[in-house]
């Protein structure tokens, strides 16, 4: 990988860590596969849930956040946008009509395939947290399923297995047609879905795929080209 420009100031990217220091967003991760796609290195800063805020001062509160001299700046599709328009080299998006095509996949995606994966795997989100950060997930992730409680949200998860495996069925045509969603070589789909996964198999406590899924060969090449970060040992298995 290269970094930025002779002159330019450092690319800082600020992530969400584990108590084991892994990093969890799927949203950082998209930013990791489009830094790796560009071949651009960038100085990580790992964070807790609760030091979020406070770093930014309230500013963000979540993360992807990317830190370019004076630009600051938060939401994955922001900053994969702003590293295209940046580092023109090797661009992600070859038209605004892609990226229109590629919203609609990630609406689709976060509908059907991420709200089947929080509600499967918010307590092993909680688990693999740092202690000091449990009581905020908790309190925070309840409030948004109605009050109920993490246990109660993911009760039952392994009866959910047959209709998330059902899900993704769109990436299994599409990738008859060639060994990436984007064809011949990866698009901004592909990090969206294998983002997702590198998020679940962070936490895992429960297989999502079973072991001849045909999406295993894809999901090897997404976590196995782009470089060690991608290959992490701490990965739970996603497949039985």
């Amino acid at each position: 990988m290269k970094s930025s420009s002779p002159g330019d100031p450092v690319l800082r990217l600020y992530e969400l860590r584990l108590d084991n220091g892994r990093s969890l967003s799927p949203y950082v991760w998209r930013i990791r596969y489009v830094l790796a796609h560009k071949g651009l290195d960038c100085e990580q800063v790992l964070l807790g849930f609760t030091e979020i805020a406070p770093r930014f001062d309230g500013r963000f509160k979540t993360v992807p956040v990317l830190q370019h001299g004076d630009t600051l700046m938060a939401e994955s599709w922001d900053i994969a946008k702003y590293l295209d328009e940046t580092f023109p080299g090797k661009p992600v998006f070859s038209s605004p009509g892609e990226i229109q095509a590629i919203r609609l996949f990630d609406h689709w995606f976060a509908l059907e395939v991420s709200k089947r994966l929080i509600g499967m795997y918010v307590l092993d989100i909680h688990d693999a947290a740092r202690p000091e950060d449990r009581a905020y997930f908790r309190a925070s992730r309840e409030a948004r399923f109605a009050g109920r409680k993490l246990e109660e949200i993911v009760a039952g998860r392994e009866s959910r297995l047959p209709a998330l495996r059902e899900a993704l069925q769109p990436l299994r045509q599409q990738l008859k047609d060639g060994p990436f969603l984007g064809g011949s070589s990866p698009s901004y789909a592909d990090y969206i879905a294998w983002s997702a996964f590198q998020w679940v198999g962070s936490v895992a406590t429960l297989a999502p795929l079973a072991k001849d899924d045909a999406l295993r060969p894809w999901f090897e090449r997404g976590f196995e080209q782009r470089g060690p970060q991608f290959q992490d040992p701490r990965l739970h298995p996603l497949f039985e």
